[in-house]
């Protein structure tokens, strides 16, 4: 009788034991990561920014379970330079790509193989990587997302396919699953979102790192539903604002899709999910109340919405006015995941001060544009805006003119004289250390 009482204590012990190490194996799990990005959306063009015309309850749900960004900027005014720096959390002028490449651009259009990403450190740190939609940083895809970290890959190298056929506007097919060209039927909305849903579901049980680039709102501007509007170059541009909507509203539908995936599978509390943009809108965006637009430096053309949702982690229902940049996102997944990059990061992890264990920190940003027909360098340091077009200086404190419409140089030349140098300075670590 007492050997048989000691057997089921010792047989209860370890049965204890073995529910204990299950569950401090489950508390320390990594976070799951999540980055939803759009293409050419406009600041004001969503609920939580103050859009009247489009409809967006689960980017508004978003906001209200995390936090929203006032003054979250994107890497580059258009799509490659944002991407390259996402992918490495540097300036992206240390990969050479401050412009968004082209098909013909050849090697130096691509990022360097050399370049460790997001999706290398976290693999190293044994998650699963997925990426579903545009990668737009060379165009070999032996060299592509598979290549750089990514366990599976599903989607375009170009800038913009048509959303049905998922051809390039010349004709040529874009659409990889893995290494591979494929053709599949459907809208690549729904596509994305397929494989995006579907890779959550079976990456559950260990961390994952989800990349979602959608190339919504980027022209074509074709509607879901409509399988017969197939684009060419002479109608590659056509669009009205109402047909924007509803590739924005389709395009909120599959975030509450991904939203929705993440609940049923326990996952809500154990990801950290952020939905940002690639750079300010185009032709059919509203940028409300910023001015101008995509590919220039105004805040239209930079300054982006950001909503970082991490229940229980991140307080519910914040505004921010911390300043952030996209390169920040990669530091912040790479701390989370305890990932180390053997390149120094330019971005930082954001967690302790959204979290309130560090104070706000003070923050200066740099971009500038050398392009045929536009020549611009912008400094944003705390409240202040240096923008330099060609010749011309302005500055402006974005705290009383967001809208960029009182220039203030010759009331603070010493603060233009300063951003003035800060520029300089920092061009000249660029093109010390890259």
């Amino acid at each position: 009788m007492n050997i048989l009482f000691r057997c089921v204590i010792i047989a209860c012990s370890l049965s204890l034991l073995g529910i204990c190490t299950l569950s401090q194996s489950s508390a320390q799990r990594k976070p799951n990561i999540v980055i939803l990005l759009a293409d050419d959306m406009g600041y004001g063009d969503i609920g939580p920014y103050g859009v009247k015309d489009i409809r967006t309850p689960h980017l508004n749900r978003l906001a209200r379970e995390g936090i929203k960004f006032t003054n979250f900027y994107a890497n580059g005014p258009n799509c490659t330079p944002t991407r390259a720096a996402l992918m490495t959390g540097r300036w992206q002028q240390r990969v050479g790509l401050e412009w968004a490449t082209r098909p013909t651009a050849g090697p130096q259009g691509e990022l360097p193989l050399s370049e460790p990403t997001i999706a290398k450190l976290l693999k190293e740190e044994g998650y699963a990587t997925g990426m579903f939609g545009k990668w737009h940083l060379g165009y070999d895809i032996t060299r592509g997302p598979i290549a750089r970290g990514f366990d599976e890959f599903f989607g375009l190298l170009t800038g913009n396919v048509d959303m049905y056929s998922h051809k390039y506007r010349t004709g040529m097919p874009d659409l990889y699953e893995g290494t591979q060209p494929v053709e599949r039927a459907g809208y690549l909305t729904d596509l994305l979102t397929e494989k995006a849903v579907d890779f959550i579901r079976r990456n559950a049980t260990k961390p994952f790192f989800l990349y979602v680039p959608y190339n919504a709102v980027h022209w074509p501007f074709q509607v879901p539903s409509t399988p017969k509007d197939i684009r060419t170059v002479e109608t590659w541009f056509d669009g009205t604002r109402k047909d924007y909507a509803l590739m924005l509203e389709r395009m909120d539908w599959s975030v509450g899709q991904i939203l929705k995936t993440l609940d049923q599978q326990g996952l809500a509390k154990d990801t950290l999910v952020v939905f940002t943009n690639d750079n300010g809108g185009e032709r059919l965006s509203r940028s409300t109340p910023l001015f101008h637009h995509k590919s220039t430096l105004w805040e239209g053309g930079i300054r982006v919405p950001c909503l970082m949702r991490w229940p229980g982690k991140l307080p519910a229902g914040k505004v921010t006015d911390q300043m952030a940049i996209t390169m920040d996102l990669t530091a912040t997944a790479a701390a989370l995941a305890g990932a180390k990059s053997p390149r120094a990061l330019d971005g930082v992890n954001l967690l302790p001060i959204l979290q309130g264990k560090q104070s706000p920190a003070s923050r200066t940003f740099f971009w500038r544009i050398n392009q045929p027909g536009i020549a611009q360098k912008a400094v944003r340091a705390g409240k202040w805006k240096y923008f330099q077009e060609g010749e011309n200086e302005m500055l402006f404190d974005l705290s009383q003119d967001i809208g960029e419409r009182n220039d203030l140089r010759y009331v603070h030349p010493e603060i233009v004289k300063s951003l003035r140098a800060q520029m300089q300075r920092w061009e000249e670590e660029i093109a010390r250390n890259k």
